[in-house]
């Protein structure tokens, strides 16, 4: 099956290779355009999907180091921070990171656990980024597996108006009130090089490093001697490198380009526990046995698009990615300041060869599109998993799934389109999958745009919950390889109206609803006592069931250089979760959220000035006690980040200050919790280290 697969692909680039075509979308810009969940680029209004987009303008203003500075402020999106990790993930609508792909260019991006799902938003750079797409909702039709609360897609930029471009910039941070020029605070450099041969040929070449000294708070560093559990940081120390890579060709209606993208991370981790020791060498020496965790991603992607026979447009993805992680341990001399006993093991990898294209415009009728397509991903993991006497032994294993689906775009009427779509997915470890999506779009008079979808979607297992294992001092806690794919159902409803006033003046309002439900959702239940030991025993199981229903409204107002937005949102949660011995109420829980951002263009200083602010109201959600499931719940917070961004000669110069979290915030409370529960001392949840200020320096040089 893989080799018809390497032969069909190869055809099918041959095929490309020979087509004629004719430029038919030179004439749109594509920061006008949406492409996530398209036939084709095309505009927001012709979309049957709600899709927001975030303009490169707003990651400016915001100077976002990754992806987790620009999501924080949105509405329906939780960014979930770990300074014990230094991950960031991201939550929508109560569900976790497994449920929410991040796509670079339609292509599912890895990580070492994964494809599309569980991103570490810190790892991903904004340098090379035209705009961001998010749909909400279930988009397994068009984006397969794991698509179930949405897709964010980054579109990345390929083509410039210049002959040469240079960008060239540097970024100092504090962290919270911490900093110093190179121990503390972070540090940020990058430098892109862009040139465009002829009309034909675009390449560009760019590297940054993201340099994040960690957060002390109430530790002491990594050279404190006192074993006072006060050693090391709260926030850990993080060391990131990128280096991006793109050739773009186009000539008529072919246009191929190759990308190419590397991280390379290091994160220190100082172990709060300092030990004491004697020998004849040393004497007496005190030491703590630290880890350093290594990660590193290649991702490579070839994208061609065009026409065949004249008249079928074709949009065919073969990328080839690969992220490990490594953990270093070694012991770390107090006194000397010197390591020693380093042994390093690789912990989790994941590569992966994946493929996707696309036919459509089967028909020369404008009423009526087809579009036909598949996917395949060759999803090859590993993982160091602890079994019984601390034993670490390695777990490798394939997954594949070969995958094919239709979709139809019908326009009835000028205002009125229709599109059906369904997916089918072969699954080497699963049952076979299905996916089916309808969508409709309904344009009324002066303005009023409707939208209605129903989605049928599905959550594969993923390599933790299938092959994990943690058993060690009485603890237990193993994977399944029996787990079955969660299934879900989603609809949502929209309502746009959009007016123009006669003094210029904008206005946009937007109002949605939309209702999901999971069932079959994978959860860590308790499988028995052992009978030898008493000790409870925990295995990921198909038990728990999911609801949600929100309700929100997006607003924005414009004027000659003025831009208000305005959003609130309400969100129902129900979630029966079992543990083969007790089950949690599955009332709804609710949650009000709104956020608001502003920003003004001052034309004769060419200053922007702009303020985003954000309020995560109460979430409440249950979690297991000694004997049943306990009500807790997070105290709310807000957020506000504002910036000022100036250019200088000619708009070559341009200098960004601001602060982020300017309201402060830390850490909030969780109520109605104990040790067992949340791994959070003293209920506190921990969400960022608190009020920072920047600073960047940027030069532009286009040619």
């Amino acid at each position: 099956m893989k080799i018809k697969f390497i032969l069909f692909t190869a055809f099918l680039f041959c095929q490309i290779s020979f087509a004629q075509q004719k430029d038919t979308t030179a004439v749109n810009k594509l920061s006008e355009v949406v492409v996530t969940g398209q036939f084709e680029p095309q505009s927001i209004k012709k979309s049957v999907f709600n899709v927001r987009v975030i303009s490169n303008q707003d990651i400016q203003n915001l100077a976002a180091n990754n992806l987790s500075d620009v999501l924080n402020q949105y509405l329906n999106i939780t960014v979930r921070p770990s300074g014990t990790s230094g991950r960031s993930t991201v939550s929508l609508f109560g569900l976790d990171a497994q449920y929410f792909k991040i796509l670079v260019d339609n292509v599912p991006l890895i990580n070492e656990a994964g494809l599309g799902n569980n991103i570490d938003l810190s790892q991903i750079n904004l340098n090379d980024v035209d705009h961001i797409e998010i749909v909400e909702g279930s988009m397994g039709v068009s984006y397969g597996a794991n698509a179930v609360s949405g897709v964010l897609n980054i579109i990345t930029k390929k083509s410039s108006q210049y002959k040469w471009g240079i960008t060239a910039s540097v970024q100092e941070e504090t962290v919270s009130k911490e900093y110093s020029l190179f121990d503390q605070g972070r540090h940020i450099q990058s430098l892109k090089v862009s040139h465009t041969f002829n009309k034909n040929w675009f390449v560009s070449l760019g590297a940054s490093r993201n340099d994040f000294q960690g957060f002390l708070s109430d530790k002491n560093g990594p050279d404190y001697i006192e074993n006072d559990g006060t050693r090391g940081y709260r926030w850990l120390p993080k060391d990131q490198l990128n280096a991006t890579a793109l050739i773009a060709y186009h000539k008529d209606n072919f246009r191929f380009f190759y990308k190419f993208e590397y991280l390379d991370e290091n994160v220190d981790y100082y172990n709060s526990t300092v030990q004491s020791g004697f020998n004849t060498t040393l004497g007496s020496y005190r030491y703590a046995d630290d880890k350093r965790y290594l990660t590193n991603r290649y991702f490579h992607n070839l994208n061609a698009t065009g026409k065949l026979f004249s008249q079928l447009n074709y949009n065919v993805s073969l990328s080839h990615q690969r992220q490990a992680r490594d953990i270093e341990s070694f012991r770390y001399y107090l006194f000397t300041k010197n390591e020693a006993n380093n042994v390093t093991v690789k912990d989790q990898s994941m590569e992966v060869l994946y493929s996707t294209g696309t036919l459509n415009n089967f028909f020369s009728s404008k009423t009526v599109d087809l579009q036909l397509g598949y996917e395949f991903v060759n999803n090859r993991g590993y993982s160091l998993v602890q079994e019984a006497s601390n034993i670490m032994a390695p777990v490798r294993k394939t997954l594949e799934n070969y995958d094919f689906f239709a979709a139809s775009e019908i326009m009835a009427s000028d205002r009125f389109s229709i599109r059906p779509g369904i997916r089918f997915s072969a699954q080497s470890q699963f049952d076979n999958q299905y996916a089916s999506s309808l969508g409709l779009r309904y344009l009324f008079d002066k303005g009023v745009e409707l939208r209605g979808s129903y989605g049928n979607s599905f959550r594969t297992p993923t390599f933790e919950e299938l092959y994990s294992k943690q058993i060690f001092d009485g603890h237990f806690f193993v994977g399944n390889e029996n787990l079955i794919p969660e299934t879900s159902t989603s609809y949502e409803g929209s309502l746009k109206k959009s007016t123009t006033f006669s003094s210029g003046a904008q206005l946009s309002n937007t109002f949605s609803g939309s209702y999901l439900d999971v069932n079959d959702r994978i959860d860590m239940a308790l499988s028995r006592f052992n009978p030898d030991t008493g000790n409870p025993e925990y295995q990921y199981v198909n038990i728990s069931k999911y609801r949600m229903w929100n309700f929100s409204t997006m607003n924005q107002f414009k004027k000659d250089n003025l831009t208000v937005n305005f959003g609130a949102a309400i969100v129902g949660i129900s979630q029966e979760i079992k543990n083969q011995v007790f089950t949690s109420d599955d009332k709804f829980l609710y949650s009000f959220n709104l956020n608001a951002s502003a920003s003004y263009m001052i034309p004769k200083w060419k200053t922007i000035v702009s303020g985003y602010y954000k309020y995560n109201g109460r979430t409440q959600q249950f979690v297991e006690g000694s004997s049943s499931y306990i009500l807790s719940t997070i105290d709310p917070s807000n957020w506000l980040d504002v910036s000022i961004r100036k250019n200088f000669f000619k708009d070559q110069f341009e200098v960004t200050i601001g602060a982020r979290n300017i309201l402060d915030v830390t850490n909030v409370i969780q109520s109605g919790t104990n040790q067992n529960a949340v791994h959070a001392s003293s209920g506190d949840v921990m969400l960022a280290y608190g009020r920072s200020y920047f600073l960047k320096l940027a030069y532009n040089l286009n040619l």
